[in-house]
């Protein structure tokens, strides 16, 4: 019982923090492809000044895509407790990381939230590798043997 408790504990977090950044993400990506001088929601152009972008229509794309709907996907398989999910976030840990990186590299640390971000990129892909050991340990990748196969 106790077992099942940490895992339930596992992936609601999991699954929730996912979900807060996918939401996070998606409005800003949305805000920044509508409005890629990024005015909407107040970044202004210039930051990009050193990036290879000259305004924020490709950047608000990518973040829509992998860290919105990303890691919207990513909390609906947790929530589901789909086999894949601790690859998942894994892969959407990673991703955090290298779009903290690329920022820091481009336009260097301006604000707060970058750390905060790389932080959150970690701990979801400590959190990935927890749920894909979880998942290892009690046979969710075995392979199954089918009646026909010889």
């Amino acid at each position: 019982m106790r077992e099942m408790n940490k895992s339930k504990v596992l992936s609601y977090s999991t699954g929730t923090l996912l979900l807060f950044v996918g939401i996070g993400a998606a409005v800003v990506g949305v805000g920044l492809v509508i409005e890629p001088s990024g005015d909407r929601i107040e970044l202004p152009l210039e930051l990009l000044k050193t990036s290879p972008f000259e305004d924020f229509l490709i950047p608000g794309f990518i973040l829509f895509v992998i860290n919105g709907f990303g890691s919207l996907i990513g909390a609906l398989l947790v929530f589901l407790n789909n086999r894949f999910a601790g690859f998942t976030t894994m892969i959407l840990g990673i991703a955090m990381i290298i779009w903290i990186t690329a920022q820091v590299i481009w336009i260097g640390w301006e604000s707060v939230l970058q750390p905060i971000f790389l932080g959150v990129g970690l701990v979801e892909l400590a959190l990935g590798f927890l749920l894909t050991d979880w998942a290892i340990e009690h046979g969710l990748f075995k392979r199954h043997q089918h009646p026909h196969a010889r």
